[in-house]
């Protein structure tokens, strides 16, 4: 078998083991292996499809990885603003007191929540509008 043959083979088992374990990472390393098969089609020494077969699969890997970290981190920080996700968004709540740093304590729907206030110090007491959740913290904004 030529190695062309052999690169397309293990392009096709990487591809299946993908289809087995939903890992779409085997996808870009698949790739790879289609490059390495394409260069040893254009008669590279194997260290050159070997080259190729990391070089493409390592950044297609890494540029995948990349891109999932931003599409994440972006959910994330628009999910903390959206109301249609938080029906907390819009609600008021009373603040008695801020510390210096722009944090409080405030009682919403029957519990204690740490709040932070959006904007710059000194933050005065009184009604606030609930801007954002960020985990168990209310970023709040003077009504």
């Amino acid at each position: 078998m030529s190695e062309t043959t052999l690169w397309w083979i293990a392009a096709g088992v990487i591809v299946g083991l993908e289809l087995l374990t939903g890992t779409f990472y085997l996808l870009m390393l698949a790739l790879g292996a289609a490059a390495a098969a394409i260069s040893a089609q254009l008669g590279h020494p194997l260290s050159t499809q070997m080259l190729m077969a990391g070089a493409v699969g390592g950044v297609a890997a890494l540029g995948w990885h990349l891109k999932r970290q931003r599409s994440r981190d972006q959910a994330q920080s628009e999910g903390r603003a959206n109301p249609d996700l938080h029906l907390d968004l819009g609600q008021t709540v009373e603040v008695a007191q801020w510390s210096p740093d722009g944090r409080a304590r405030v009682h919403y729907r029957g519990a204690e929540w740490d709040a932070r206030y959006l904007g710059t110090p000194p933050a005065q007491p009184g009604a606030h509008r609930i801007q954002a959740v960020e985990g168990n913290t209310l970023v709040l904004a003077k009504i």
